[in-house]
């Protein structure tokens, strides 16, 4: 009889479906948070799946947010910045500040230009939309000049850089990990950099959908993430040997990158929104964002993560 019992609760037991595992699907870019994130041993005793997906590019992982191919990634504050204001359903829900020492307008080492007014007339090569191309504009208002004063050529870092070298255009305005490559090789000057007249914002960001039914799952990514970000910013060593392994570059490149950058991570508060906001108004004062379309800061970024920050400290 007990053994019967057992066949009948088999039985029942194996009609009964089985709860599925949650999965948190996540956009990665080469070398970012994924592989921060192992480097620092932060991924272990998950209850939940973690599916990375890896992009070349914030445009189009916010294009699979879009879709709902992804739940959440990482990017910085110019694209995710488009992505709100043409309709995506995304928000900000953890902010990272660093320096913007490798945020930089470069021309090469013999060029005449010495200051951002020097560039009035002249050729940029950035990407539309892109931090280089932010950066421009806000030197331009700084230095009291016009968003025309210069000529954009809007075009990859690969092309950008080789357009420099060969004199097609007379400044690039990029990012990292270019600025320190091109310093390095000693193939570039900085003629203005981002500190002082950007804030240094990237974020970590989910759909409005993710947020409504996969929160807790974006808390403890949240918490975990945060707690890479305070590892690498302690020694950046081990996460730039990594990374140089990873990419393919010298490791005096990241950790250029990675020691004067010092990523940091930060909540969302009071100062993160007004700085997305002064993004925002930058980018409607120049003609990039149409007036209508612009969103309220405070309306694509969620504070309520902060507590996932609290056990990091």
């Amino acid at each position: 009889m007990p053994a019967l019992l057992a066949l009948v609760v088999l039985a029942v037991l194996a009609l009964v479906p089985a709860r599925a595992e949650e999965v948190l699907r996540v956009g990665d870019q080469r070398g970012n948070a994924r592989a921060l994130m192992e480097a620092a041993g932060v991924l272990d005793g998950l209850s939940y799946r973690l599916e990375w997906s890896e992009f070349p590019a914030a445009a189009p992982l916010l294009e699979a947010l879009n879709a709902g191919a992804i739940d959440a990634g990482g990017v910085g504050d110019a694209p995710f910045t488009f992505a709100a204001a043409a309709g995506v359903p995304v928000k900000a829900f953890l902010a990272f500040r660093n320096r913007q020492d490798g945020l930089a307008i470069l021309v090469p080492p013999d060029s005449p230009v010495r200051t951002v007014a020097d560039l009035a007339g002249k050729r940029i090569a950035t990407n539309r939309g892109s931090i280089g191309h932010q950066i421009v504009l806000a030197a331009l208002e700084e230095a009291g000049l016009p968003a025309d004063s210069v000529s954009f050529r809007f075009l990859p870092p690969a092309d950008a850089k080789l357009a420099l070298a060969l004199g097609a255009v007379d400044a690039w305005s990029t990012w990292e990990p270019y600025t320190s490559a091109a310093e390095l090789a000693g193939l570039v000057r900085v003629v203005r950099d981002g500190n002082g007249i950007t804030p240094g914002l990237s974020f970590a960001v989910a759909s409005e959908t993710a947020l409504r039914t996969k929160r807790a799952l974006l808390a403890d990514y949240a918490q975990r993430l945060a707690r890479a970000r305070a590892w690498a910013l302690n020694d950046p060593g081990p996460y730039a040997a990594a990374w140089s392994k990873l990419i393919g570059l010298p490791e005096a490149v990241p950790l250029r990158w990675f020691g004067r950058a010092a990523y940091r991570t930060v909540p969302i508060d009071a100062a993160v929104i007004a700085d997305e906001q002064r993004i925002i108004d930058l980018y409607v004062r120049a003609g990039l964002i149409p007036p209508a379309r612009a969103p309220r800061a405070e309306a694509i970024l969620d504070t309520g993560f902060s507590a996932a920050l609290v056990a990091v400290r």
